[in-house]
């Protein structure tokens, strides 16, 4: 999310899009966020919350998930480049505002940033994977963290500014769930458990509109003896529904701190429910049609 947020903000939402290109790019990149996050069985918060107890792994997400997901990506991508190819034709005539990256100590006036060595690299590569195997483990994880912070101040001149204010945001956000989100288990886990395959879908795509899609799933781990069926219908449909309001899907809070400033400091709920409702709506056909 963060990286196609950035990229976006200098590269598209800098070229000054109309109203409705600007709420449909970035319902699109709300959804797909969220679909996307199901090639695996560690990168989404929904499908990491059940992976565990339901002993899904790598190719069994991906098999029954993932690779319906690939389909949806370019599918709703496609689907907007042909509604707004008119639009798009005219801001590529525009010149986007060149990247100015500075130093994290840099003031104003600093030096720009010096080309960036292949073993800086490397080593951001290997603290992402040392993440990723230390996900379930909070001492080593916060433990790799402090060490990239240190690593990321000790090469200052090839790093960009390191803004933690965004991703604080969302582990306030997701504590907040962890707190609050079981003492809705009494109504959701009933509805979830007395649901057929199809409905449940339906169920789970307009609760994550109101609940972040992780508690959804959480919650339906919950339930006892739930079909296979009934399970994938619960996270697929979790998943399809990330994008349609900011607290649907955990990384989307970062994303509107990040591109928040190119509508007026706050997004608009039913823009944004408008612009994620034809990519959802993709999204629920690719993970239903069989």
């Amino acid at each position: 999310m963060t990286i196609c947020a950035v990229l976006l903000a200098r590269q598209f939402y800098d070229l000054e899009p109309g109203y409705r290109l600007k709420y449909a790019t970035l319902g699109l990149l709300f959804v797909n966020v969220s679909i996307g996050g199901t090639l695996t069985h560690f990168a989404a918060p929904p499908v990491l919350m059940v992976a565990r107890t339901w002993d899904w792994n790598l190719a069994y997400v991906f098999g029954q998930i993932g690779w319906r997901a690939m389909l949806a990506v370019p599918l709703s991508t496609l689907a907007y480049f042909l509604v707004f190819r008119s639009e798009l034709t005219q801001l590529a005539q525009r010149s986007a505002v060149p990247d100015a990256y500075q130093p994290e100590d840099a003031g104003q006036q600093g030096p720009g940033l010096l080309p960036v060595p292949a073993w800086v690299t490397v080593v951001h590569l290997v603290f992402m994977a040392w993440t990723v195997l230390t996900a379930h483990d909070s001492v080593l994880f916060i433990g790799g963290f402090l060490i990239f912070l240190g690593f990321a101040k000790a090469t200052t001149a090839y790093q960009s500014r390191l803004d933690l204010k965004g991703p604080v945001l969302v582990g306030f956000f997701l504590g907040g769930l962890v707190i609050h989100g079981g003492l809705q288990a009494w109504w959701i886990a009933p509805v979830l458990g007395r649901l057929s395959e199809l409905p449940l879908f339906v169920a789970a795509t307009l609760l994550t509109g109101f609940n972040d899609n992780a508690l959804i799933t959480y919650l339906a781990t919950l339930v006892p003896n739930l079909d296979e069926p009934l399970k994938l219908a619960v996270v697929t449909g979790a998943v399809t529904g990330g994008g349609l309001t900011v607290i649907a899907n955990a990384p989307n809070p970062a994303g509107q701190a990040l591109l928040g400033r190119f509508f007026g400091g706050a997004i608009a709920p039913l823009g944004l429910f408008l612009g994620a409702l034809l990519p959802t709506i993709i999204a629920a056909l690719a993970f239903t049609v069989r």
